[in-house]
């Protein structure tokens, strides 16, 4: 079987003996060396061309992210996979918008950890719980823009034509909008016009088919 051939940038030589340890330990990839700063991380990985790069965002000479995106560029087909304390959206979108393949927390254990390497090497993308459901957060409150509905019609037309898809007559609509059944009827023909049907019932199902009602 072939090795994932892994590279270890961080600035804490503690952290980098553990990953170390944990590569070694295991059947499926290879520990090829550590990096202490950005620039020297950018360096190995031009001479070893690792298949993954395990990268801390804050290092000496540049920084994880700094060197995530001069890695991404010049070798795409290496996956980073930053591993570091921070998790707040700021940290997390620099690194994904840098070419970033996945993003750990420190906290994570070894399977995690294994899980996480194995992913990247195969060209997938891997977030920690965690920082899986911030993303998750984030998108959910993200809401594309619906295109406005018959454009052509003023707000109250097109809470008039919502009510007349709904089957209620002029003198319903002008009780229940406050307004006089006059007032009612010309919006109603204004309404007619601007849409360009011939009568109530084909406005209805020009309202129904666009969602109203």
């Amino acid at each position: 079987m072939e090795k994932i051939r892994v590279l270890v940038a961080d600035d804490h030589p503690f952290f980098r003996d553990g990953l170390k340890t944990l590569l070694q330990s295991a059947p499926d990839t290879e520990f090829v060396g550590e990096a202490e700063t950005g620039e020297q991380t950018v360096s190995m990985a031009e001479d070893l061309r690792p298949d993954v790069i395990l990268m801390d965002v804050q290092m000496p000479d540049g920084g994880g992210i700094e060197a995530t995106r001069r890695i991404s560029r010049d070798s795409p087909r290496i996956g980073v996979l930053i591993v570091t304390m921070f998790e707040d959206d700021a940290t997390v979108f620099q690194a994904m918008r840098a070419g970033a393949r996945g993003y750990l927390l420190k906290g994570a254990n070894s399977s995690e950890m294994l899980r996480a390497i194995r992913a990247a090497g195969n060209g997938e993308a891997i977030f920690s719980p965690k920082v899986a459901a911030r993303l998750m957060d984030f998108f959910s409150g993200v809401r594309l823009s619906e295109p406005e509905v018959f454009p052509e019609l003023s707000e109250r037309e097109r809470e008039i034509l919502d009510l007349i898809a709904q089957g209620h007559k002029n003198p319903e609509i002008a009780k229940r909008l406050y307004l006089s059944p006059k007032t009612v009827r010309n919006h109603v023909s204004n309404i007619l016009h601007k849409l360009q049907v011939v009568d109530r019932a084909e406005a209805i199902i020009r309202a129904r088919e666009a969602g109203l009602g």
